[in-house]
């Protein structure tokens, strides 16, 4: 695997690679685990050369607390895609992508006003701002995103309509612990008894038949903290803070399809 620290060097070895050669990015902030092995191979599978990025992106975070508490295991994500045999891997500074100093910046105005957007203001842009400079950077034909985190997906999808971008942006189903609990770097917080309640929050959120009231009502006689339950075309959605740990999930489902 060649690594890029230097965006100029990355830029230099791009240049170089066939114009007929696919190559696929999957974008990361680390702590990577079973979902995001999950797009690598898939990556791996439908092109050439995969390119993994680690950058922990400090404009997406809305609370400084969870930008200080989240997981840096560099070390241990690069034996992973070594292992994974990963053909490169970008790791760039915030200088580095932020030489604007987040002057410039992508916002949009009616899927980031739902589910996610209120609960975290200006998230969504510090995402897609940095997710188009990483595709500008990489010039994937493909690019993989998790469907755990399928508002984010569809924004990003959008997006690169758009601004009509080269990549296709692809989204990989959801990689679930065996308790349904999706794999998430938020999960390694867990404390043992924080654990066992998260695996009660994804038996309950995954009951089949039951309506939205029944989860919340479950939700609360577990003493589980809600911040949302909605539906949105086709797709059930949830948050919830597990203590000062929060959670999120979704999964399609006949539901009624309601738009902006």
């Amino acid at each position: 695997m060649q690594l890029f620290k230097n965006i100029e060097q990355w830029k230099i070895c791009r240049a170089q690679l066939s114009e007929t050669a696919s190559l696929g990015f999957v974008p990361t902030m680390g702590d990577l685990h079973a979902g995001h092995a999950a797009l690598i191979q898939r990556s791996k599978q439908e092109n050439d050369f995969t390119i993994v990025s680690i950058f922990v992106n400090p404009t997406q975070f809305n609370r400084a607390e969870d930008l200080h508490n989240y997981p840096r295991t560099v070390q241990a994500d690069l034996q992973l895609l070594e292992e994974s045999s990963v053909d490169f891997c970008l790791l760039p500074d915030y200088q580095d992508l932020y030489a604007d100093n987040f002057r410039f910046r992508v916002e949009e105005h009616q899927l980031t006003s739902i589910l996610e957007g209120p609960v975290r203001p200006g998230h969504f842009t510090g995402v897609l701002t940095v997710v188009l400079k990483l595709l500008m950077l990489t010039r994937a034909q493909r690019a993989y995103f998790g469907e755990k985190d399928y508002q984010q997906y569809r924004l990003i999808h959008d997006m690169a309509d758009a601004f009509f971008l080269q990549s296709e942006i692809i989204a990989h189903p959801t990689i679930r612990e065996a308790d349904l609990l999706p794999y998430s770097s938020r999960n390694t917080r867990l404390n043992p008894q924080q654990r066992q309640k998260a695996s009660q929050f994804a038996q309950l959120f995954h009951q089949p038949g039951v309506s939205l009231s029944e989860i919340e009502a479950a939700l609360k006689e577990a003493d589980i903290a809600l911040e949302y339950l909605e539906e949105y075309e086709g797709r059930r959605y949830i948050a919830v803070m597990i203590d000062t740990i929060r959670l999120i999930d979704n999964y399609p489902c006949d539901c009624s399809d309601h738009t902006i």
